[in-house]
C-alpha cells in the first residue's frame, strides 16, 4: 500500500536514505527509549529500528500512514494521535525524533519546554529559518522567544541544512536538522511559568524597550532596573532569568 501526502497535515516525505541514516545517527545514546513524532512512510523508523540499544514507539495522527507502518514493520509500537494532544507521561524518559511539519514545529517545541524533565535529548529537521531563529544568539533579529526559551532549558546544536528536493513532494523551502541536549544545571531560580511570561510580553512589543514593554506586567509600578532600557533581543537567557528574578521580587506582593 502507499501513503500519500496530504497537504493538510503538512506531509512532505524524505526519500534520500543518506540523509535519513545521518539524521538517525545523529542521535546519541543518551536514553533506551526513543518516541519518533510524524513518522509518515518510516523513513527514520527503519534506520532506528536497526539500532538495538533504542526501543522505538512511533507517533502518527495520519491513519493511512499507520496502517502502512504496521503492515511494514510488525511488531512496531506504533500510537496512533496527535503529538500535540498525547500525554507523554507513559513514555517515562526517552529522546525524541522527527522530521516536523513546519506548520507544527512551534507547538512541538513548546510542548517539549512542557515534558523537558521526561526529554532529555531532541534530535529534529524543521524549517531552515525557524532553525536558524532557534539556534540564533541574542541581538539578531532572529532571536525570539523559543530562542530563549529553549536554550534556557536545552544546548542546542544546528547539524546540518537539507535541500527541498530530497522531499516528496518537495517544499518551497530548505530545512535542517538540529540537536537539542538538556542541561544539567540547576533549577532556575524563579518560577518558570513567570519566567515564559516574562519572556513572552518581553517579545510581544519587541521594538520597545522592555520598560514599556513589560508594563502590563509591573503596572503603574515605576520600575528601575539596567536591563529596562533595551530591547528583548538585546538580552541573553542568562539576563531574562536575572530579570525575572527582580521582576519577582518588586512586581508581585
Amino acid at each position: 500500500m502507499k501513503v500519500r501526502a496530504k497537504k493538510s497535515l503538512g506531509q512532505h516525505f524524505l526519500k534520500d536514505e543518506n540523509i535519513a541514516a545521518k539524521i538517525v545517527s545523529s542521535l546519541l545514546p543518551v536514553t533506551g527509549e526513543v518516541v519518533e513524532v510524524g513518522p509518515g512512510t518510516g523513513v527514520l523508523t527503519r534506520y532506528l529500528l536497526d539500532n538495538r540499544s533504542f526501543h522505538t514507539t512511533v507517533i502518527e495522527i495520519d491513519g493511512e500512514a499507520v496502517a502502512y507502518l504496521k503492515e511494514r514493520f510488525p511488531g512496531l509500537s506504533v500510537v496512533h494521535a496527535d503529538f500535540l494532544q498525547t500525554p507523554l507521561d507513559a513514555f517515562g524518559t526517552f529522546s525524541l525524533i522527527g522530521n516536523l511539519p513546519y506548520y507544527i514545529s512551534a507547538p512541538v517545541f513548546f510542548r517539549i519546554l512542557e515534558y523537558r524533565e521526561r526529554i532529555p535529548q531532541v534530535v529534529c529537521m524543521i524549517q531552515k529559518e525557524v532553525a536558524e531563529r532557534i539556534t540564533s544568539r541574542h541581538g539578531n533579529k532572529t532571536y525570539g522567544i523559543l530562542s530563549v526559551l529553549l536554550q534556557t532549558f536545552y544546548h542546542i546544536e544546528y547539524l546540518f541544512t537539507v535541500s527541498e528536493h530530497v522531499f516528496v513532494p518537495p517544499p518551497k523551502v530548505k530545512s535542517a536538522v538540529i540537536r537539542l541536549l538538556r542541561k544539567d544545571e540547576e533549577p532556575l531560580p524563579c518560577e518558570v511559568p513567570f519566567f515564559f511570561t516574562v519572556v513572552k510580553t518581553a517579545f510581544n512589543q519587541r521594538r520597545k524597550t522592555l520598560r514599556n514593554a513589560l508594563k502590563p506586567l509591573a503596572g503603574t509600578k515605576e520600575l528601575r532596573h539596567p536591563f529596562l532600557s533595551l530591547r528583548a533581543e538585546q538580552l541573553s537567557p542568562q539576563d531574562f532569568v536575572a530579570l525575572t528574578v527582580w521582576l519577582r521580587q518588586h512586581i508581585l506582593p
